[in-house]
């Protein structure tokens, strides 16, 4: 069975910094014709900076469209073009004045298949040493040090619903233990 749905043409509505959004005229498999509103993003990246001693670290950050304060794994988005894994260290170092010596990719995730184009590239990240944060203008978080399990136990019962600090974190918890990292 074909699944496949072919664009035929494409209206811009936005062109912003960070995303554009697109009304895009669609054939569909059955050959009838429908529109797909699309958002293009460049993607991001999540690290999941992970202590000798266990713990991982967080930044907890007010989310405009949320309209709260929310708990999360380091992240960031990529510049057109930009590396995923230097995004990811950039970030890292801005956000919680962090550098790591091992990294061990961890995959990607798609947050909103539905709509959006953005793909989130994951990351862990060991042998931790401490520089210094350098906050982008207009940046203020605070940064936790929270062991895993109880990160495991904070995404279980709702506490961390953030998509994609709560599929690094799983990830992280399963292949620890399971001896694969």
């Amino acid at each position: 069975m074909e699944l496949t749905e072919k664009k035929i043409s494409r209206k811009v509505i936005y062109e912003g910094k960070i995303i554009n959004v697109y009304n895009d005229t669609v054939l569909l498999p059955n050959g009838k014709e429908t529109h797909r509103e699309l958002v293009e993003h460049h993607g991001g990246v999540c690290v999941a900076a992970l202590t000798d001693e266990g713990n991982l670290l967080f930044v907890r950050q007010f989310r405009y469209p949320y309209g709260r304060v929310l708990l999360e794994l380091p992240a960031g988005k990529l510049e057109k073009g930009e590396d995923p894994l230097s995004a990811g260290m950039r970030e890292l170092e801005e956000e919680c004045g962090v550098v790591a010596e091992k990294v061990i990719p961890m995959g990607t995730v798609y947050p909103t298949v539905a709509y959006c184009t953005e793909i989130i590239h994951l990351f862990l990240v060991r042998e931790l040493s401490k520089t210094r944060q350098h906050l982008d203008d207009g940046e203020f978080l605070s940064v936790e040090e929270i062991p895993l399990k109880e990160a495991v136990k904070l995404v279980m019962n709702g506490e961390i619903s953030d998509s994609k600090t709560v599929a690094l974190i799983l990830k992280t918890e399963k292949l620890l233990a399971e001896g694969k990292i």
